[in-house]
């Protein structure tokens, strides 16, 4: 099989006139070309053009776009065809705004149509901040929703695609962060073969991703993005990928700044042109021309480079003055019903039901204290690498919605890890005798000037990321006012801070500005610097607020965010649980403690990594405290990754995991809640009950890491998921099957649906070899492996036959030395609702006879 690009690039008019593009340009201009962001070319018809575009969950930094559960919670759904169509809308966002300038019009950052998603790393350990925007621990389930993501995102016809999608971070690239740039990583034949690399070959070869991404780490003393080994020979030439391959940002210049692999910058792009790296985000390709001057890479490959880059925008119909099929989708195609409608099908089902005494769904009339921070935050919807949510819906909000306003009651209780900041609550924000802040917006400067507009902000906590908080307001130029009172909830000294999110490469930022009482607490000229201060109250009077803003840059939105004394708010939550009938405590994580590259240092959180697992002291604190009012305590956790949270197993009467669950998460939980939906999603990763249950972070053997290799007992295993409903799985299958090596697998199962509820079963299938494996001291023994899963939705009593089909290469092993062969023996499959042990199922006794070797990894 031709690579895709090669067939596009020989099926239609492109390569001719790619081919006088690259003869009529300079050494100095082809250079430019494999950087992100290409100059124009008029003689060319190439218009000026930026390769870097996000789309991990929506169409991401360029202003309002259908914000979707973070990745880790769409994998929680288990439904491939959800994946799909979520990338589906993804690139028709993305073509709608491409399509909304003119067609020589230069396209800045984040406007392009070569998306930098999926992140298909495999989340290998918990204290990874970026495991969040990855599908999980599991080579099979991350490898089959990256492949229904990928064509989603890139529509039915390769030659014409919608988008591109970039599978990344090639390889073997799952954390620390504080070392991301430089980390070598000592990875044993068999667990490349094994865990990191057969997501990425199914999404490139059976995906068809016409672009992937290499990672900022080295494997074996050699920089990922400089790695023949891994790009030319294992991805070019054994999986026969002839697509573009583009460098992490800066990860060319790493390879001689962190890696200190080549001594300088000519040297460093030469070795990573030479090992297959076309496009590199960042400046260092500019020192190619000085690279074949000094004989280190020929002007040749530079062109071979070119043709796989240029041959990405011509088959988009977006250079040479090509036209696309997708030039249809119109700019009004953003946000629309159908795109906010499966938002909330994503979120639904997104949450897992770790545990239930029998506490949900909440009966109609119940009277609710909602707690926590996670409870009314954005960020923790939005996640990180996203898009502008025009109408979130924060848990509060969604639980007032559903339950009535008159029935909930808010406490925040906790900040939600030791001084870090929190948005200040509507609690302690009034105006006009109204809860919140009168917000003015004024186009241009503040002073001398009449607001364009006046409303009441519930709480200052907004993303207008590309994205002006009002119409008649452009992206840039507009200020606006907030005045009203802060009103503490007791004496003490409070942390006050203006979080703006800043554009890392801006030439400038936004100056914020804070008053308390008329004084000067925060002044802020558009740095990092001064947005934060500490201010005393004697007492728990009503202080006047003022907080103003000029967005002058290219920055993303304001927040009001506190520290406020521990006592006062754990005492607040308290008088609201009993007055309560029930209490929906909110806990977990946020995007501020885990995430890329984060400039945080404090107990339990470094650099966008955990340093441990368990929830942080304040909320287990706040969690005790609820407990101890005696009231039903059902605890909803927001959070890019597993949480070791033994007591909320053992003494709350249910627990959800809702992940980040995008612009309609309130929505989403407060329709499980009250039974709307039953839940049906299930865990992608392990939930480990402490953190001394893994191995040292920086070590990535897969040895007693994930359900696969983990000897010990979970919390809650891979795959558990619990629902409204009951389900009962029964074999439709022979209980003994043979057959031979490279052969395919059948299995069946015969699903019912036992209670009153309606659900979806969600039916998994593992195996696992009979005979022992041989054990050594790096090598991890396979427990049982991901085969196949499918979604099955039944109404009450009724019952399905539901098939899945398991490929040869899903019934093979990989030896020591990262030989994957279909080896003779017994093997045993079960059939069920989640892991043998966890769930109901049926086993299947199954010999293999005779060998075939699979091609490699």
């Amino acid at each position: 099989m031709l690579p895709l690009l090669l067939i596009a690039a020989q099926a239609d008019t492109a390569a001719p006139a790619i081919e006088r593009a690259i003869a009529a340009m300079s050494l100095e201009e082809k250079a430019a070309q494999l950087g992100n962001a290409a100059p124009a070319l008029p003689a060319a018809e190439l218009p000026a053009y930026d390769y870097w575009s996000e789309g991990l969950h929506g169409l991401a930094r360029n202003g309002v776009a259908t914000v979707f559960p973070q990745a880790i919670g769409l994998a929680a759904s288990w439904d491939v065809d959800l994946l799909r169509r979520v990338g589906d809308v993804v690139s028709t966002e993305a073509r709608a705004k491409y399509n909304a300038l003119p067609r020589g019009a230069a396209r800045p950052r984040f406007a392009g149509l070569h998306l930098w998603s999926p992140n298909i790393n495999i989340f290998r350990d918990p204290r990874w901040g970026r495991g969040q925007e990855t599908y999980g621990e599991d080579p099979y389930l991350t490898g089959r929703l990256g492949v229904a993501f990928v064509r989603g995102v890139q529509g039915p016809d390769p030659a014409s695609p919608k988008a591109i999608a970039t599978p990344k971070h090639l390889a073997v690239h799952s954390g620390p962060e504080a070392g991301r740039n430089a980390f070598d990583v000592d990875v044993s034949p068999r667990d490349m073969a094994e865990t990191y690399t057969p997501a990425f070959r199914l999404a490139l070869t059976e995906g068809g991703a016409l672009s992937t991404m290499c990672a900022y780490n080295a494997l074996h003393g050699v920089p990922a993005c400089a790695s023949t080994a891994l790009l030319n020979e294992r991805v070019r030439a054994r999986w026969r990928f002839g697509g573009m391959i583009v460098s992490d940002c800066d990860a060319v210049g790493y390879i001689e700044s962190f890696h200190n692999y080549r001594l300088d910058l000519p040297s460093a792009a030469a070795a990573a042109l030479r090992a297959g790296t076309d496009l590199d985000c960042g400046p260092s390709y500019d020192a190619l021309p000085a690279a074949v001057r000094q004989g280190l890479v020929s002007e040749a490959e530079i062109d071979t480079a070119l043709r796989r880059v240029l041959g990405s925008r011509a088959a988009l119909g977006i250079a040479f003055g090509r036209r696309s099929r997708w030039d249809r989708i119109r700019p009004d195609q953003v946000d629309t019903p159908a795109h906010r409608a499966l938002a909330v099908e994503a979120a639904e089902k997104s949450l897992v039901l770790l545990t239930n005494k029998d506490r949900l769904p909440l009966a109609a009339g119940t009277r609710l204290a909602v707690i926590g921070a996670n409870a009314d935050s954005l960020d923790v919807l939005e996640a990180n690498y996203h898009g502008t949510a025009a109408a979130p819906v924060t848990p509060l909000e969604g639980i007032r919605a559903r339950f009535g306003a008159a029935r909930v009651r808010y406490a925040q209780g906790s900040v939600l890890a030791e001084g870090v900041a929190v948005p200040v609550p509507e609690t302690a924000l009034s105006a006009d005798g109204r809860p919140g802040l009168r917000g003015e917006y004024f186009r241009g400067a503040i002073a001398g000037g009449r607001p364009l507009l006046t409303r009441q902000d519930r709480v200052i906590d907004f993303d207008w990321d590309r994205a002006p908080p009002a119409r008649g307001l452009e992206d840039r130029g507009y200020a606006v006012r907030w005045t009203g009172q802060l009103t503490p909830p007791a004496p003490g000294t409070y942390t006050l801070r203006l979080e703006v999110p800043r554009c890392f490469d801006c030439d400038g930022h936004d100056p914020v500005r804070l008053w308390v009482d008329g004084k000067p607490v925060i002044a802020d000229r558009g740095s990092d610097e001064g947005v934060e201060a500490s201010v005393t109250f004697a007492d728990a009077r009503p202080r006047a607020l003022r907080v103003e803003l000029d967005h002058v840059s290219a920055d993303g939105g304001i927040g009001l965010r506190w520290v406020a004394p521990a006592a006062a708010q754990l005492a607040e939550a308290v008088a609201a649980a009993r007055d309560a009938d029930v209490v929906v405590a909110f806990a977990g994580l946020s995007p501020t403690l885990e995430g890329e590259a984060l400039r945080l240092d404090v107990p339990g959180f470094v650099g966008g990594d955990r340093t441990k697992i368990e929830l942080p002291e304040p909320q287990r604190a706040l969690l005790a405290a609820l407990a101890a009012t005696g009231k039903p305590l059902v605890v909803v956790q927001m959070t890019g990754a597993a949480i070791a949270d033994p007591w909320t197993k053992a003494t709350a009467d249910a627990a959800v995991a809702a992940w980040y669950p995008g612009q309609a998460g309130g929505t989403a939980i407060a329709r499980l809640l009250a039974g709307d939906i039953s839940p049906s999603g299930r865990l992608p990763v392990t939930f480990y009950a402490a953190t001394r249950d893994m191995p040292a972070y920086i070590d990535y053997s897969m040895k007693n890491r994930t359900y696969r290799f983990f000897t010990g007992t979970p919390l809650y295993p891979f795959g558990h998921g619990l629902s409204y409903t009951r389900f009962a799985y029964a074999a439709a299958s022979p209980a003994a099957v043979t057959i031979a090596a490279g052969a395919g697998l059948g299995a069946a199962v015969r699903v019912t649906n036992t209670g009153a509820r309606a659900g979806d079963a969600v039916v998994q299938a593992y195996l696992a070899p009979v005979a022992p494996q041989p054990q050594g001291r790096t090598v991890p023994v396979l427990q049982r492996q991901l085969v196949g899963f499918a979604r099955a939705s039944l109404a009450p009593g009724e019952s399905r036959e539901v098939r899945l089909t398991i490929d040869p290469r899903s019934l093979s092993l990989v030896a020591r030395d990262g030989t994957r062969a279909i080896v003779p023996g017994a093997y045993r499959l079960f059939v069920g609702g989640g892991q043998p042990g966890d769930a109901d199922g049926a086993w299947t006794e199954l010999t293999i006879t005779g060998e075939r070797t699979v091609l490699p990894e």
